[in-house]
């Protein structure tokens, strides 16, 4: 905490000006004025045990909220608690607006509005590239893999309690890959994105089907490792770390020895800056669909299109970037943000907006590679 405040203060010159103001979980109950009166918008860290009182904060005395949480589980349950009472409220509160998941959902519709006809299927590749420095993360974040993993069952069951209304399978099915596979296009092995990205996206196509009538995309979210040896040591990485979340023990030497169990990819430290500047990400997506006039409801797909989000440093560049931008496509795009407040995904609050100008503009750029081809 004490280092976030000091790179929250030096940032502060450089921003809007405003004061930077570090609240303990105690004081929220007693902040609700304070938030009202001082603040447009509300943005914080550390969200399944520290949240929820912000949340309701923001809810209760109509401040609009931005989260960078890529843990489902909290997005979820935010949206099942405070969703109604935030449309009443006329409020927005739009999670997971970091590196989770600004890239990865507004990147599927980025991959819509170019394809000439209806898009029905779309899978993405992560890349993540780093320097001869090498690249870590911040053990904050594996915290989260480490609860979120071990609390499964209950995503199940909150799942269970929102009565998610189903989404139907439009066009060819999108075929589920291994857990490991070998992927020709990128000459490199692959395996699933554990990140929070295909939860969002689900949730942002649902809304698109249930709210605006469109036509929702099936997804599937990968990240490219490299070699056959990467790959293995990856593997016998997860299978421990999958073998100890399910106990509290493991728990606790999970969380008290990060850099051990993952081979030095996540520290109590961080990055350092010289980290951060040699490493890059890009995504790339490759979507398929129905040309204009054709039924998705008959045939196979009959158009092709890749495209591509790249950007700096993911975790502590990026993911700021995407913040901030959010934050300002909220307060200067309010005209065209869903009609009522409520807790949204990034894509279901952002997509008539001018948000993906906004990162194409700072850094975190979006292109299409290859054009629609039947």
């Amino acid at each position: 905490l004490p280092r976030k405040r000091r790179r929250l203060q030096e940032g502060e010159g450089r921003s809007l000006g405003g004061g930077i103001n570090v609240l303990d979980k105690a004081r929220w109950g007693s902040c609700g004025v304070w938030v009202l009166f001082l603040l447009r918008v509300v943005v914080f860290l550390q969200y399944r045990f520290f949240g929820e009182p912000v949340v309701a904060a923001c809810v209760e005395n109509g401040a609009n909220c931005i989260d960078i949480s890529g843990e489902p589980q909290f997005l979820e349950e935010m949206y099942l608690k405070y969703h109604e009472k935030a449309a009443e409220k006329g409020v927005y509160i739009i999670g997971s607006c970091g590196f989770d998941t600004i890239p990865g959902d507004m990147g599927v519709l980025y991959t819509r509005d170019k394809l000439k006809g209806t898009l029905t299927a779309v899978e993405s590749f992560l890349k993540v590239k780093s320097g001869p420095e090498g690249c870590c993360v911040h053990d904050g974040t594996w915290k989260s893999a480490v609860y979120g993993l071990a609390d499964q069952d209950n995503l199940r069951k909150l799942r269970k309690k929102i009565g998610y209304a189903p989404v139907p399978v439009v066009g060819a099915k999108l075929k589920k890959r291994g857990f490991l596979f070998y992927n020709r296009e990128f000459k490199e092995y692959s395996i699933p994105f554990m990140g929070a990205d295909v939860s969002v996206v689900k949730r942002s196509q649902r809304y698109f089907y249930t709210e605006l009538q469109e036509t929702p995309v099936q997804y599937s979210a990968y990240v490219n490792i490299g070699s056959l040896g990467s790959a293995i040591k990856l593997m016998f990485a997860g299978f421990l770390f999958l073998l100890l979340v399910k106990f509290s023990f493991g728990r606790k030497l999970l969380t008290k020895y990060p850099e051990f169990f993952s081979a030095g990819r996540f520290t109590k430290e961080g990055p350092t800056q010289k980290q951060m500047d040699g490493t890059s990400f890009t995504i790339t997506f490759f979507g398929e669909g129905y040309s204009e006039g054709q039924d998705p409801q008959n045939g196979k797909p009959n158009v092709k299109i890749c495209t591509e989000v790249k950007g700096p440093e993911p975790g502590y560049v990026a993911t700021p970037i995407a913040m901030v931008q959010a934050a300002v496509t909220l307060l200067q795009d309010s005209a065209y943000l869903p009609k009522q407040g409520g807790v949204y995904s990034p894509g279901a609050a952002f997509s008539k907006t001018k948000l993906i100008d906004r990162l194409n503009k700072c850094g975190v750029e979006f292109s299409v590679i290859s054009k629609p081809e039947v």
